[in-house]
């Protein structure tokens, strides 16, 4: 399962894989970009590297943070534009995309929707088994991302069964 975390300076990734009731972290990192870049460069190159990331990896699912609008319009738009080329990407690669909030990643992860990015980040490196916590932070809630869907994805394809039949 692979998360993204999208951001126009950092687009955050994270793959695990789960076996039984066991999760384990692949690789993580970030897709980075300059400030100092045009718009439309800096998307080139985070469609281009998330291609990237799809073909190395090929993952069964993907899962990518939905927008929060707690932030003001100018941040709200460059993220929604980071998110868009993450899915045209996916979209290309032929994968299935869930998307989750940032309250349900919380949730899901510490147990509890309103939990601070320290806690978040504390029990992303405890459900992975890791040495330390993931950085940069961009990259650990990518994570929690994948984590997210993990836990939800059971119950998802569920539902999709029962409101198939």
């Amino acid at each position: 399962m692979l998360g993204f975390d999208p951001g126009t300076a950092l687009t955050g990734y994270g793959l695990i894989f789960q076996q039984d009731n066991r999760l384990k972290q692949v690789a993580h990192g970030v897709v980075r970009t300059s400030s100092t870049e045009a718009p439309e460069v800096r998307l080139g190159q985070i469609y281009s590297e998330v291609q990237g990331i799809l073909e190395r990896y090929a993952p069964e699912a993907v899962a990518v943070e939905s927008l929060f609008f707690n932030m003001n319009v100018r941040t709200a738009m460059a993220v929604g534009q980071s998110r868009g080329v993450v899915l045209l990407a996916c979209a290309q690669h032929g994968c299935e995309v869930a998307e989750y909030t940032p309250q349900q990643v919380k949730q899901a992860v510490a147990g509890y929707g309103k939990a601070g990015k320290n806690q978040v980040q504390a029990m992303v490196k405890a459900l992975l088994n890791l040495p330390e916590i993931p950085t940069p932070d961009d990259a650990a809630d990518a994570l929690g991302v994948a984590i997210c869907h993990a836990h939800s994805a059971p119950l998802r394809n569920a539902l999709r069964k029962h409101v198939g039949d």
